[in-house]
């Protein structure tokens, strides 16, 4: 299976990548997971939501451009479908066995997605109503990615 994490931003804290690094390891016998990073765009607090949207659209015209066709697309959504681990990794199963092998996942910057990502997405996926650094959520992503190929091949890993 080949996964492609699309996120806004780099990644600043070293506990953060230290961590990516080790699900990224954790995942190489089970996928290629590549990250491409897609650069924030800089803005100031205190926004109008007009703005806001100015914001998310130019980080989404970068998103989009790392989409490649036949993936199956998954924006990481607030306002998505809330899964378990176990559904997350049916999911993933299910869309193997359909032949759609290519996963792209998708994390906004600090704003959130723009709708034309939203709408562009095949799932949109909450990790739930809490709000989570961007950064961060890079690192609970190939978590739970890590834990759906443990959970479909049957093997153990820690609850």
């Amino acid at each position: 299976m080949n996964i492609t994490i699309i996120a806004v931003g780099k990644i600043k804290e070293r506990y953060i990548s230290d961590g990516i690094g080790e699900f990224l390891k954790r995942l190489r016998p089970y996928a290629d997971v590549e990250i491409k990073e897609a650069a924030d765009e800089k803005a100031p607090e205190n926004l109008s939501p007009k703005e806001e949207d100015q914001v998310r659209g130019r980080e989404a015209d970068r998103i989009i451009r790392f989409i490649k066709p036949g993936q199956v697309v998954i924006a990481l959504d607030i306002e998505g479908a809330a899964v378990s681990s176990e559904q997350l990794a049916g999911m993933v199963r299910e869309w193997g066995l359909a032949g759609k092998s290519d996963l792209c996942f998708i994390i906004g910057g600090s704003l959130g997605l723009h709708r034309s990502v939203t709408d562009r997405a095949d799932l949109r996926l909450s990790f739930g109503r809490m709000t989570f650094p961007h950064q961060l959520m890079r690192l609970i992503l190939l978590e739970q990615i890590y834990r759906a190929f443990k959970i479909n091949r049957g093997e153990p890993y820690h609850k």
